[in-house]
């Protein structure tokens, strides 16, 4: 068995859940790396990291970089004597960090590798239609997501999955997977297998207001997936245009109706309680959505003080 020293980099929630697994299986993290604390709010106070703040409640070394290349950094990172760096949504390593432990430094990604590779797997995964997903563990090289892959586990997508509801599947397989692929380390277990680094697979590229998004032209099935797909974050968007109005919208939730009609798509039909989008093949029940300057309602609260006009479309 090797004794392990741990330097865990991290952020977001996500990250969250997979350190805390391993400070609980008691393996020794002797440092964490995470973004620099951040304005938020109507104050812009600073605000710390989920990882951040999780770290210092366990008294574990916190280290911001700002440039991860700054010799002052990583005199401290050095300092610090890892054999093992554990990424899980953080950003971009140079070489000179990930090639400092001995043993490696390895990356939790949330999808079946080499499928997926890119800033957004779980909400590309749900928004083309996937049945099947997971998380993977491999360690890291000069290019995004095509090292040696370690080990992975799948994870089922529901019918009705958002990215959401997804998002917190694989954060507790994640975190399995990455106590058990800290065993195999430890245990001089890993038989690491290459990617085929030629091959095209599909992409998660980052999500942009470009890419998110409605095209109402699509098929019912294809927008149903897209908005459950980017729900509840970024959430997918459309212009409403009512009463000579364009207003950017955003939709969280939604439901199918697949039936024949010869209304163009966009067209709205509203009831007391109701508001549904023509589509191609049907329409598209909108259930929670949010106007600007408002906070995000369910289509009853938001009949009740907003008014469509007749011919009102999403474009």
């Amino acid at each position: 068995m090797k004794e392990l020293r741990i330097v865990f980099m991290g952020t977001p929630h996500f990250a969250v859940g997979v350190l805390q697994r391993i400070v609980e299986e008691g393996y020794p993290v002797v440092g964490v790396i995470t973004a620099p604390d951040k304005p938020a709010g109507r104050g812009r106070k600073l605000r710390a990291s989920a990882v951040k703040e999780y770290a210092l409640s366990q008294g574990l070394t916190v280290l911001q970089p700002t440039n991860l290349k700054d010799l002052g950094f990583m005199e401290e990172l050095k300092s610090l004597n890892p054999n093992l760096q554990v990424v899980v949504a953080f950003r971009m390593l140079p070489k000179v960090v990930w090639n400092l432990p001995e043993l490696g430094t390895f990356n939790l990604h949330a999808s079946l590798l080499p499928e997926y590779r890119g800033a957004a797997p779980i909400n590309w995964a749900v928004i083309n239609g996937e049945t099947e997903t997971g998380v993977t563990t491999f360690f890291i090289d000069e290019k995004i997501d095509t090292g040696a892959i370690i080990t992975s586990a799948k994870v089922a997508i529901a019918s009705r999955e958002t990215a959401g509801t997804l998002y917190d599947k694989l954060m507790d397989t994640g975190s399995s997977l990455v106590v058990k692929t800290l065993a195999m380390i430890s245990k001089g277990e890993v038989t690491a297998l290459s990617q085929d680094k030629e091959r095209e697979y599909k992409e998660a590229p980052k999500l942009t207001t470009a890419n998110t998004q409605i095209d109402w032209s699509l098929p019912l099935a294809k927008i149903d997936s897209f908005v459950r797909g980017l729900s509840p974050y970024p959430t997918a968007w459309s212009v409403l245009v009512n009463k000579g109005e364009e207003l950017k919208v955003k939709i969280y939730d939604c439901d199918m109706e697949l039936v024949s009609h010869t209304l163009t798509s966009g067209e709205i039909i509203t009831g007391k309680q109701s508001l549904k989008v023509a589509v191609q093949d049907g329409f598209l029940h909108i259930k929670e959505m949010q106007i600007p300057g408002k906070r995000k309602m369910s289509i009853g609260d938001l009949m009740n003080g907003f008014e469509f006009e007749n011919g009102s479309y999403f474009s």
